[in-house]
């Protein structure tokens, strides 16, 4: 299967993508990754994504598409390939269907995990890291025993820059504003698939298992 995972920031989409990868074997192509190996490496690529990135903007299409194309070269996507990040925005869709229809394929489905933004603002801006162990918490779902303190070695508790309520909001705009008239384009088509996001964890993966079940009906 072909499928695209959309949704907002905190919607869970990465970890539900490693379980409909696993459960159907085909790869898991997160764009984020690809531009995390690329700025840890310090490529060309990776400088120019790190300064769209810093800024809280998303990467300009042109260098997104290019690495899709690289990606979805590889011998592991002949099958099929889950594709989580992208396409954010509808030049970047059509982008992605002219690519596959050089190949002779098409999407089977854009899922999408839906989220109210008052239930992300709640799950991102509640997180609490420890930057000397690495454990994470959050003040709502998964507290410390200590206010503010790591149960594991005691260190300080700190939100991080990108879970504060105004770095949250910002990407939120940004997502209502390029990539929501994405859930449009695959209305039209009549390739649009919608889990509700706010269930467990186990529960949404069970809900799209039902969903990718019947397409393939």
């Amino acid at each position: 299967m072909r499928i695209i995972l959309l949704g907002p920031p905190g919607a869970g989409k990465g970890t539900q993508a490693k379980s409909i990868s696993n459960k159907l074997s085909i790869p898991h192509v997160s764009t984020g990754d690809i531009f995390r190996k690329n700025i840890s490496e310090k490529t060309p690529l990776g400088i120019e994504a790190k300064k769209h990135i810093d800024k809280g903007h998303l990467v300009p299409d042109e260098l997104t598409i290019d690495i899709i194309k690289d990606r979805l070269d590889n011998e592991d996507c002949i099958n099929g390939f889950l594709l989580d990040g992208y396409p954010r925005t509808v030049n970047q869709a059509e982008a992605l269907e002219t690519l596959l229809k050089g190949k002779g394929h098409c999407i089977d489905t854009a899922l999408l995990i839906k989220v109210p933004r008052e239930f992300i603002l709640t799950r991102m801006t509640g997180r609490r890291v420890c930057l000397t162990c690495g454990a994470s918490y959050h003040v709502i779902f998964n507290p410390p025993e200590m206010d503010g303190k790591c149960n594991l070695c005691g260190s300080a508790l700190v939100q991080r820059a990108d879970d504060s309520e105004v770095t949250v909001n910002e990407r939120l705009d940004i997502y209502d504003a390029q990539t929501e008239p994405l859930i449009k384009y695959y209305g039209d088509k009549n390739l649009l698939s919608v889990v509700d996001g706010t269930q467990a964890i186990n529960s949404v993966f069970e809900s799209i298992c039902g969903i990718l079940g019947e397409i393939k009906k």
